[in-house]
């Protein structure tokens, strides 16, 4: 139920847009898809007429992407909250928020980062998230724990937990383990310690019996420094 809007007086069309905006976000939080969404509803639910949502928003596809970036400035404040420190254990300790936040907010992870943009570039919520990434990486790499180009260091990191949170999303049927957290966390080491190790690999590989008995003598190095409890990444 709604009760009709008075007439937005000249110079009151931002709070007419933040109306419009948080109308949507309760129908979005009630649904749980951004197909409720509808110019109809949303301006049934703010108490406007639709052609008053149109003068703010192109169309459906702008006002449910413009809705679901209003989360999306707790994913900076994550990474903010999260670096610090040793920078390698920072970045995954900004990969596992980066998960929790797109697991957290389903619907708005899949509608701005799940599915072709509207618009023609890259979307705004890609390109931040991708900053973000970018960014962690670069201290990794002052540091050599990482090797290469930032930017593609970060394509390949960003990739694996975005491959990861994806399917958790789009197929919540799958049997994973009950454990998300263990998942995530599995998912964020493999593709930190493989990057680290990939930066460092020689073109042409020994065979592959060979591989295994110097990677086990690796991490037989490697657990021996563990047990002198230093923090795991």
């Amino acid at each position: 139920m709604s009760t009709r809007r008075v007439r937005a007086r000249r110079g009151e069309g931002a709070l007419l847009r933040e109306e419009i905006l948080r109308a949507a976000e309760e129908l979005l939080a009630e649904s749980g898809t951004e197909d409720a969404l509808t110019v109809r509803a949303v301006a049934l639910r703010a108490g406007v007429s639709t052609p008053s949502v149109y003068l703010h928003f192109a169309d459906k596809e702008a006002l449910v992407e413009a809705v679901c970036m209003r989360v999306w400035g707790e994913l900076g404040r994550l990474f903010t909250a999260n670096l610090g420190g040793d920078p390698f254990l920072a970045l995954g300790r900004c990969a596992r928020a980066y998960a929790r936040f797109a697991l957290d907010h389903p619907v708005q992870y899949r509608v701005l980062m799940m599915r072709p943009s509207a618009a023609p570039g890259v979307p705004p919520a890609a390109a931040e998230a991708f900053r973000h990434m970018v960014s962690a990486v670069s201290a990794c790499v002052r540091t050599r724990v990482l090797e290469g180009d930032p930017e593609e260091l970060a394509l390949g990191l960003w990739s694996a937990v975005h491959g990861c949170v994806s399917l958790l999303i789009a197929q919540p049927s799958f049997p994973w383990p009950r454990d998300r957290e263990a998942l995530l966390d599995h998912v964020v080491r493999q593709a930190g310690f493989g990057a680290a190790m990939y930066s460092r690999l020689p073109r042409r590989l020994p065979p592959s019996t060979e591989l295994a008995a110097r990677l086990d003598d690796f991490g037989t190095r490697l657990a021996a420094w563990g047990k002198e409890d230093q923090p795991s990444p």
